[in-house]
């Protein structure tokens, strides 16, 4: 189980996405949850990254900018990682 940095939810791992932020203060996906760095987990939920967006709760989460254009692709993802989920069950993803 973990905890969803936006909506301090408990889920488990399989359902959730990794974000990483690196030593060089890149932020990015890490869909196979073993990049080095500070990492965190949001649920498969878009409405969520949509607020974390306009709060910009990334950024306080990692104490750094996050560009515009990551929510964006973070959104994509979680979407379709979510559609995934629905259609396939855990079938879809692998561990």
């Amino acid at each position: 189980m973990r905890k969803d940095i936006l909506t301090n939810k408990m889920y488990p791992k399989r359902e959730m996405v990794r974000i990483v932020k690196d030593k060089e203060g890149n932020i990015s996906i890490d869909p196979t949850g073993k990049k080095p760095g500070r990492g965190a987990y949001v649920g498969l939920d878009p409405e969520a990254i949509k607020n974390a967006k306009s709060k910009k709760s990334l950024e306080k989460v990692f104490s750094h900018a996050v560009p515009e254009t990551f929510y964006d692709e973070l959104f994509d993802f979680v979407d379709h990682q979510k559609a995934r989920m629905d259609l396939f069950g855990d079938l879809g993803k692998k561990h």
